[in-house]
């Protein structure tokens, strides 16, 4: 998992308006008013993963072999600090939907994208929001994966 961590971390550089990117670890759960992320951050998290048996290769190591089908989960976050109502200025406008410029370019990066070699590609199986009091704008981006031979 750890070379599919740090592919996915590598990718993610390819979204140039993220300035943290890093495994989620909890840097948005403090609410504090100084969270440990630089905004608009993306944050990547293995939320499930479910293994089955395949059988035994006494060739390879560990010989009990498995394949795994699970959910990879992207969050994105901004400070939301500009309107997006009908009358305001179209720049505020322009600046409060930047999150949805950001969340399309993840999508165009990894929807179909194998980030490891035993592993099938990315698929989108979902967006939520998460609703939250302290000016953060925050999405959950969920994506379907399987590995085989693991």
């Amino acid at each position: 998992m750890k070379a599919f961590l740090e592919n996915v971390q590598a990718k993610m550089r390819n979204v140039s308006e993220l300035k943290s990117i890093d495994e989620d670890w909890g840097q948005l759960d403090s609410y504090s008013p100084n969270p440990p992320a630089k905004f608009p951050c993306g944050l990547i998290d293995i939320t499930n993963l479910i293994f089955s048996n395949i059988g035994k290769d006494n060739n390879a190591n560990p010989i009990h072999r498995q394949t795994g089908e699970g959910t990879i989960t992207f969050i994105i976050a901004d400070l939301k600090l500009s309107n997006t109502s009908f009358h305001a200025p179209q720049s505020q406008k322009d600046n409060a939907w930047k999150i949805w410029e950001i969340i399309e370019k993840i999508h165009q990066e990894f929807h179909g994208w194998r980030p490891v070699e035993l592993s099938g590609a990315l698929m989108r199986t979902g967006l939520r929001r998460i609703r939250r009091d302290d000016g953060i704008q925050e999405y959950q981006v969920t994506y379907s994966i399987g590995f085989t031979n693991v």
